[in-house]
């Protein structure tokens, strides 16, 4: 959603105007995405079990949609451990099925011997700022300040629609337009 993504911007602005130094630390809005699961994929015959894995819970995601949008709100902003800055999802309705989709994803990937999702809770989010982006940043920045943000700790940032899941790749070239390179996508309602 281009409100979405022209608020995150206009903090991201705000923050580096603050701290210039942050400007390295910044997701391009090309690049914006929740995580559902990650996983470890070493092989190319690992990479098409997954890509087999994210058709196989199609179904099982539409179910839980029952045929509705699944309309998700993005409000506020929060950290991990001052080395992530992030978008919040509002807590609601729609927020708990995209949980139970986290889920259902995991066990059909784990199904499949992909171990996916582990030892880390289901935290949706949208992440606009790292410091592990830069190596450099991170011998000179070691955590980013709260304060550099305060004013939009409460700010609605909109909404998007849930309509594709796709699987990413970490390590493989960025498409132009930024995202990440997508081995496999599945659009929900088709």
């Amino acid at each position: 959603s281009p409100q979405l993504t022209g608020r995150i911007q206009a903090v991201q602005d705000a923050i580096t105007q603050k701290d210039p130094r942050l400007s390295k630390a910044m997701v391009r809005a090309g690049s914006f995405h929740v995580t559902m699961l990650l996983m470890h994929l070493a092989t190319e015959e690992e990479i098409n079990i997954a890509v087999g894995a994210l058709s196989d819970s199609k179904d099982f995601v539409e179910d839980l949609l029952k045929g509705k949008p699944l309309d998700l709100s993005f409000e506020g902003i929060d950290h991990f451990r001052n080395a992530v800055g992030f978008v919040k999802l509002a807590d609601n309705d729609h927020t708990a099925v995209l949980k139970e989709i986290a889920e259902t994803l995991k066990k059909v990937f784990q199904e499949k011997g992909i171990v996916a999702g582990e030892g880390r809770a289901f935290i949706p989010h949208l992440t606009f700022m790292k410091l592990s982006k830069s190596a450099q940043l991170q011998k000179e920045v070691k955590k980013i300040d709260c304060r550099l943000y305060e004013e939009f700790k409460s700010l609605c940032f909109g909404e998007e629609v849930l309509h594709r899941l796709d699987l990413c790749s970490m390590l493989k070239k960025k498409q132009p337009n930024g995202y990440y390179y997508c081995e496999s996508s599945i659009v929900l309602g088709e």
